[in-house]
């Protein structure tokens, strides 16, 4: 039988840590761009401020913070970015942001 070494254990504990840390650090909800009346995902180009004078950029579409996407289409999450919060793995889900 072979026995770790107390060097590999810590190791091993340290990078848990470190995935547990960076999972909690982010403060950005998932966003997708999303059309505001029918909910359907569009390419994210959609959502650019089209205030420039080439008129690229399009802007017809807003971004949908959190939730999830479903055949094309998103449930669950908001388009105000401060009522959805993120919580990763070991996270209390109250962090603000």
């Amino acid at each position: 039988m072979r026995r770790l070494r107390s060097s590999h254990v810590v190791l091993g504990g340290m990078g848990a840590l470190a995935l547990t840390l960076t999972s909690c650090g982010s403060s950005e909800p998932d966003k997708r761009c999303v059309d505001p009346l029918t909910r359907e995902v569009l390419p994210d180009y959609k959502c650019r401020d089209g205030s420039g004078s080439s008129g690229n950029g399009g802007g017809s579409g807003s971004y949908y913070y959190g939730g999830s996407a479903k055949n094309g289409r998103v449930d669950g999450g908001s388009f105000d970015k401060s009522a959805v919060q993120r919580g990763g793995f070991g996270c209390s889900g109250s962090g603000g942001g």
